[in-house]
Order: structure tokens, then sequence, then C-alpha cells
């Protein structure tokens, strides 16, 4: 078994189709099936289940597949500590960040991080808090930034200044011309919202069972992946949400959605998140320093 074949193998798990992971390998198509025929030959056992044009893994292939990430991260990581032997003229930075802070927050400190160091490549991830995580932990990401809180006991977490949560309409919306919308209004509402593991949905529950409402028994109207497309719900007079003062700062200036009233939103940290075991390069570590000394302190 080679790193190559590793690599190809992770590649074809995480995309789960030959020809999409051959072109992300920049490889021919026959070349990523001889790679896993030649794995699965070798040790005897299907990695892949072939079920028409789409692959899924097998019992097999979901056990090799969490250790051969394992393996990956180590090889990179090892990579990366020879790479500062010669500073940070060179490298990679693999991130994870959860959407408000991946589509919000991080871009200009991204942009900083590059004029500082433009040897240094970045690859991001974006996904919700729960999968931030998940990266992080599996060695995906060196470095996660989150919205909600995580407690793993692999991980470390360290609370940085973020954003606010604001209960938030379209201004077509009925409670637009309300400065405050009372519990039972709030217990009526349609509600738009984002999905189960995302620290804005967390918060949102607790506020609303802090008022005595059962967060199972709200109207939910849509369940949405992402900020930007509960604003255009907002904007279109589909329901109420809550969402980051980050996404909405136009918007509210321009009067198209409405901040209301009605729960306690306070504001919230976001979360820079480690694995507690693995070495922490000096790009991870230079990218923390830059965005704090940017204005983004450690959370009081």
């Amino acid at each position: 078994m080679t790193l190559e074949q590793l690599r190809i193998f992770a590649t074809v798990a995480e995309m789960l189709h030959f020809t999409r992971a051959a072109e992300v390998l920049h490889l021919s198509q026959p070349a990523v099936s001889a790679a896993i025929a030649a794995l699965e030959a070798e040790h005897g056992l299907r990695l892949f289940d072939r079920i028409g044009r789409r692959v899924e893994l097998t019992a097999a292939g979901q056990l090799l597949h969490g250790q051969a990430r394992a393996i990956l991260a180590k090889v990179e990581e090892a990579g990366t500590m020879l790479a500062e032997l010669s500073g940070l003229s060179r490298g990679a930075l693999r991130l994870a960040a959860s959407q408000t802070v991946g589509n919000h927050w991080l871009p200009r400190h991204l942009l900083r991080f590059a004029e500082a160091y433009p040897g240094i490549r970045v690859d991001l991830s974006i996904g919700n808090t729960e999968q931030v995580a998940e990266a992080v932990r599996d060695g995906r990401a060196e470095l996660g930034i989150a919205e909600g809180v995580v407690t793993d006991p692999l991980l470390v977490s360290e609370a940085i200044e973020g954003d606010r949560l604001l209960l938030v309409v379209g201004a077509g919306h009925p409670w637009a011309k309300l400065r405050r919308v009372d519990r039972d209004a709030l217990a009526a509402g349609r509600w738009i919202l984002r999905e189960p593991g995302s620290g804005t949905r967390a918060l949102f529950e607790a506020a609303i069972r802090a008022i005595g409402i059962d967060p199972g028994a709200l109207d939910i109207a849509m369940t949405l992946p992402g900020g930007r497309i509960i604003r255009a719900a907002l904007l279109a007079g589909v329901g109420a949400s809550v969402l980051s003062d980050l996404i909405l700062m136009e918007d509210l200036a321009a009067g198209r959605i409405v901040a209301l009233e009605g729960l306690d939103l306070p504001s919230r940290p976001f979360h820079l998140v480690r694995h507690r075991d693995r070495y922490r390069s000096l790009a991870e570590r230079a990218f923390v320093r830059s965005a704090l000394e940017a204005g983004q302190g450690p959370a009081s």
C-alpha cells in the first residue's frame, strides 16, 4: 500500500465518484480506477460497491477511510514541519469554518494573511459547527473557527470576539412595524432557520426555550443551510429568523430587513478549535496572530 494509493482512495471515498476524484487529483479516470483495483486486489477486499454510475463505501472501505485520512494528515504535518525549517516562505494551512465565520468574518482575515505570507497555501472547507469539529478531530483541518460551542475531549477551544444574533424580518413582514414581538406572536410565527447542528440554530432554540416556548412546536417554514439563503427568504417576506449582524449590516442600514426585540440574544463569541494532541504549525500560529491583531481579540 502506497501513500499515492491512499490519497487516491481517500479522494474517491470523499467524492463517491471516480471521474470527479480524477479531476481533483489531476489524474485520468482509468488511473484512479486502476489504483483502487490494485488496492482491493492486494488485500482481497472490496472497498467500494459500484451501483450504476455511483459508488458507495463498503464496511471495509469505511474503516480504511478513517485510517487513510489520519495517515495523510500525519504526512502533511511532517511536510509542514520540514517546510518551517525555511521559515514561513512556503507551506500550507488547512482551515475549517462554520457558515457565518467562513462567509462573513474570515475573508478579510484571509486577505490580510495572504498579503503577509504569500507562500502559504490556504485550503478552506465550510460547514456547520459539528462539521468543523469533525474536520479538526479527523485531521482534515489544522484549525477550526466556529460560531457554536464545541465540546469534544479530543479538541481544545478558545473563545474570540464574534458577532451578535438578531431577531429579524423583511421590511414587508407584518412584524416589521413593531419594535418588540411578544411571546404569543413568537410562538405563532412562521420561521426560517438554519439546520440542526449549526451554532445559530442552537442559540435560537436556547433563547426560545428561555421564554417558555418548545422549539419543536414552532411553525418552521424552511430549514436552510446558510445565512445568505435565509437572508434571501427574509427579503421575499417568507417569515422571521435569527441571523448574525455580520450578514445583515447593509440590509439593516437600508431598511430592507428590520431587527426586533423579543428574544434575549446576547453577543456570541466565535471559537478557535484545535486538536489537543496535534502539532501546531507556524502557519497556524501566524494566522491566529494576524486575526487577533486585526481586532478580534479574546472574548471578554
